[in-house]
């Protein structure tokens, strides 16, 4: 253990002589992709922190529609600690996985006819640091937390700007899934906040948009036994005992209270072996390879980056990371984690931050799957009732196709509005069991507020 230590030592000693600018190159072609890419893929690394310590890496694909025009999204990954090089492949970029041709070693890349880059123009980036191909110059600039996190990507953002000043002027949401509900209100806020102060450059911004949030570290996670209820993973009888017996306190059980714990083993017998991810999903072997595993996603990812032709093509700086993961499990956050010594989770809700929100001229999408067991939407609606806001249009089905996609709810307060909307069949990773709904549900909500006004 102390060898490898040292070792890091002596590498980060020799980072901190090693002097980057700010880089960017305009990706043409990748590796698995036959011909020249059809979109604009632009790759670098932008310095934040003190002395620009942390190298954040980004992945920008401009719209494939009118990208002068179109939108800006910020899309912070979950976890946290998951590279934003995941949902730029998996999720709602513009490339996946051809699985019925690819095998690990001959991996073999297709477009997305969902990637949310149709319409708008999209920065997926990897924060905290040490995530994907971003990284620290010193000991000290590794450590990380849900604070430093929202003030690295906010001056990512701005020095993003400064050097493509051409999308200044397009309205910016700031967006993000899963854990990052923690971090994106925060970071509009900040937004928000010195444009008012008259800081420069001035940024558009309209709000910001997040898919299955974690909210409340209280709320979402104490939903999960009335959502297992409302799905019908638990009976009458033993949710009934359980919430009398609890207390409506799930996660924080007195230890000497024998009748909730009893209760709550009953709970886990019932939902053990579920995939909180998507009920309606099998639980997966991460090793098995099979397409219908929907997990094997990562063995590909971490197969396809870690080629030093993929790199090359990226434009990663050669011998800082050795071995590309598409999650950093160290920083990786669970109910009632304590801090460690790379990553501190030191914001436990973000209500305060959305409540704040209400005095801005914002818009919010709130998107969440109705099978999700991992931030159920159960969570995110008693979070929204808390903020106590008039009801602009009531709980009604939206559609994709003439079919029901989902249901949603407006709510509105002087210049600022929400909208809560479930996928029906989606869980926690919305656009990857529903990728055309998902879509539908963020290009109709961008366009409705986008070119409405530019104050």
């Amino acid at each position: 253990m102390e060898s490898k230590h040292m070792t890091f030592s002596l590498f980060i000693i020799i980072l901190h002589f090693i002097t980057f600018s700010n880089s960017k190159t305009i990706v043409k072609n990748l590796p698995g992709f036959d011909g020249d890419l059809p979109f604009t893929l632009e790759t670098g690394y932008v310095g934040v922190g003190e002395d620009e310590q942390v190298q954040v890496f980004y992945y920008f694909v401009e719209s494939e529609r009118n990208p002068s025009d179109d939108p800006l999204l910020l899309y912070l990954t979950g976890g946290p600690g998951t590279s934003g090089l995941y949902p730029f492949l998996y999720q709602i970029g513009p490339l996946s996985f051809n699985f019925e041709s690819s095998w690990k070693n001959n991996i073999t890349l297709e477009l997305n006819p969902n990637s949310w880059s149709k319409v708008a123009n999209v920065i997926f980036i990897d924060l905290p640091v040490g995530v994907g191909f971003s990284y620290a110059k010193t000991w000290e600039a590794s450590r990380s937390s849900d604070s430093i996190v929202t003030l690295h990507s906010y001056e990512f953002l701005r020095k993003w700007l400064v050097e493509n000043p051409r999308f200044l002027s397009n309205p910016l949401y700031i967006s993000g899934i899963s854990y990052m509900g923690i971090i994106v209100p925060n970071v509009a806020l900040k937004i928000y906040n010195d444009n008012e102060r008259g800081n420069q450059p001035q940024l558009n911004i309209k709000g910001c948009l997040i898919v299955a949030p974690l909210t409340d570290k209280f709320i979402d996670f104490n939903s999960r036994i009335e959502a297992a209820h409302r799905l019908a993973l638990i009976s009458d009888d033993i949710y009934h005992a359980t919430k009398e017996t609890c207390h409506d306190n799930y996660i924080h059980n007195d230890p000497e209270n024998t009748l909730c714990s009893n209760n709550l083993e009953g709970v886990d017998e019932c939902t053990d072996g579920i995939n909180f991810s998507n009920i309606l999903e099998p639980l997966c072997d991460e090793t098995n390879m099979k397409p219908t595993c929907r997990e094997a996603a990562n063995i590909f990812v971490d197969a396809w980056v870690n080629n030093k032709d993929v790199q090359k093509a990226l434009d990663v700086r050669e011998g800082i990371i050795e071995t590309w993961r598409y999650t950093n499990a160290s920083i990786r956050y669970y109910l009632d984690k304590e801090d460690t010594i790379y990553y501190s989770y030191d914001v436990f809700s973000s209500i305060a931050d959305h409540q704040q929100l209400l005095t801005k001229n914002c818009q919010v999408l709130i998107i969440c799957g109705d099978h999700d067991l991992t931030f159920p939407y159960v969570g995110t609606e008693k979070w929204i009732t808390s903020l106590n806001l008039s009801i602009e249009s009531q709980w009604e089905p939206w559609f994709v196709r003439k079919q029901v996609a989902g249901y949603q709810m407006a709510y509105a307060q002087s210049q600022y509005s929400l909208k809560f909307a479930t996928v029906k069949g989606a869980g926690h990773s919305v656009a990857l069991y529903k990728p055309e709904e998902a879509f539908v549900m963020m290009d109709r909500w961008l366009a409705s507020h986008t070119y409405s006004s530019d104050s």
